[in-house]
């Protein structure tokens, strides 16, 4: 008999993918939610063509424990409004929570945002999750250096995002996620699709993906939901305030991010096993020089003793 975790990687060799692991036994577990490539392309298919609302209408009625993800951007914002729109429209239906990752970085433009937000939204159930053992700027840089993502910038995004986004979706049981990914927004999501599943089997929907941004500012203004002053200085994507500038006219909407680097995603969008690997090398380098530190100890203490003898 395979183990359960063979069972689930072929499960996904054979075309089906998961948005929980059958490995787990715990009431508390998230729902098993399987779905054949076959079906997937469907889905894709026939959601790629319906309006944004109707995405949502259909995604509180076909996945459970469903959260939303976000920064507060404009995209997120208008998923934020619509999702409100639709608690209205049946207020016995559960509502979407939200979680936002608190780098200890944002602007301070991006915390007032929040605030004004829950003021428009006061259902919202959002959920906030910090680094690790971190509450403060100050406490997450007596714990990893000053300017870490200048001086390693996977261990920045491993300690400021993936690991509270994986803590989250652990003690949240999250079995899907509405995120604010949108196609125009370039790089590597030009080619999104509206339902996408990660590597560890966590379903991510993008139900603004065929949205440009003048589609999401439009709704913004229409509907007079909050957005970030940022937005009115001249910048289109904003994330921590150390990577994040104005874009200049004609550049694309993320031109603003990590500008002068190769970089394109914060690491809550990459494949999770890129940071297992590194932080598996990090590890290996940390025993490696214990090793070479232990070895070079014996030799002095060996060289001592031969020269008192």
């Amino acid at each position: 008999m395979s183990s359960p975790r063979e069972s689930a990687a072929s499960n996904l060799e054979s075309g089906y993918v998961s948005g929980a692991s059958s490995s787990s036994s715990s009431s508390n577990a998230r729902p098993q939610i399987v779905l054949t490539r076959e079906h997937l392309q469907f889905l894709n298919a026939t959601l790629n063509n319906l309006p944004a609302m109707d995405v949502l209408r259909w995604c509180k009625i076909a996945f459970p424990n469903l959260y939303q993800t976000t920064a507060f951007g404009l995209t997120g914002l208008v998923t934020m409004d619509m999702l409100s729109k639709l608690q209205a429209e049946s207020p016995s239906s559960p509502s979407i929570d939200v979680i936002f990752f608190d780098t200890l970085y944002h602007f301070k433009e991006t915390l007032t945002l929040i605030e004004k937000a829950k003021r428009k939204y006061p259902n919202i159930n959002l959920h906030i999750y910090k680094p690790d053992g971190c509450a403060t700027t100050e406490e997450f840089e007596q714990r990893h250096g000053k300017e870490l993502w200048k001086t390693d910038d996977k261990l920045y995004d491993w300690v400021a995002k993936v690991e509270p986004a994986q803590r989250a979706y652990a003690d949240l049981n999250v079995a899907a996620v509405l995120t604010g990914r949108r196609r125009s927004q370039g790089a590597k999501r030009s080619s999104l699709e509206i339902i996408e599943i990660d590597e560890n089997g966590l379903i991510k929907i993008n139900p603004l993906a065929t949205w440009s941004f003048a589609q999401v500012q439009a709704y913004i203004k229409e509907n007079n939901v909050p957005y970030n002053e940022l937005l009115d200085r001249g910048y289109k994507s904003v994330g921590d305030w150390h990577s994040t500038e104005p874009v200049a006219e004609g550049e694309d909407e993320r031109a603003g991010r990590w500008k002068g680097q190769a970089k394109t995603e914060c690491g809550i969008h990459n494949r999770p096993s890129k940071y297992m690997q590194y932080l598996r090398a990090q590890e290996e380098k940390k025993l490696a020089e214990e090793r070479a530190k232990a070895l070079s100890e014996r030799l002095a203490h060996v060289e001592e003793v031969e020269a008192v003898a």
